[in-house]
């Protein structure tokens, strides 16, 4: 093999490694992506579930210490916003649940803006009613210190019904014995290892 081969081949074998560097290069920020999209959305979730459980230790740390949070007229620092948050679920309803459905996210650098559809089912205080409001959250999330959290959010209401809830009275649904979502750590869901060992969460 004379020189100029030799060349022709030391040329390929370097846009080879090129090539290969570039589809590696961009490998890693497809990886990097849907990594931020996931803590993103754990982000998101793990505020719906300290909302249900009230657990403020949780549900403040989806908020950055200077983060704030907009309900209505109610604007509040993220870290106060769970004592806030409680007070209102307590007053209003026995029971609360926040489901979060459609989600999107833009993601540019370390800010992120997300728009999250909210489904918020309420048994009332009385016990006998419910709602349901729906509606979106709005969020400008941002990373710092690798970690993803809320540094603002607004939120929308764009749905209300009001419904019954005689179902959750009646003897057959009762002799069923589900057990019955706890506003603290006494919630099955908290249960480590997860057994069917019974646990001082209440039945319906």
């Amino acid at each position: 093999m004379n020189i100029e081969d030799r060349l022709v081949q030391l040329e390929q074998k370097v846009r080879d490694l090129m090539q290969r560097s570039e589809d590696l290069e961009q490998r890693e920020r497809k990886l990097q992506y849907l990594m931020d999209r996931t803590e993103i959305l754990d982000c998101v979730a793990r505020h719906a579930r300290g909302c249900d459980r009230f657990d403020s230790e949780l549900l403040a740390s989806a908020y950055h210490d200077d983060g704030v949070d907009e309900h209505g007229f109610a604007i509040n620092p993220g870290p106060k916003y769970p004592e806030w948050a409680n007070v209102q679920h307590s007053r209003g309803s026995l029971q609360n649940m926040h489901n979060i459905t459609t989600h999107t996210c833009e993601i540019d650098g370390d800010v992120a803006h997300a728009e999250s559809y909210v489904i918020g089912l309420f048994l009332n205080a009385d016990g006998k009613t419910t709602r349901l409001l729906a509606g979106r959250y709005a969020d400008r999330l941002e990373r710092r210190n690798g970690k993803w959290r809320i540094a603002l959010r607004r939120s929308t209401v764009d749905v209300a019904l009001a419904g019954d809830a005689a179902f959750l009275s009646l003897p057959y649904f009762l002799e069923m014995g589900f057990v019955k979502g706890m506003r603290d750590k006494r919630d099955v869901s908290y249960q480590r290892p997860l057994t069917l060992d019974e646990t001082p969460a209440d039945r319906w």
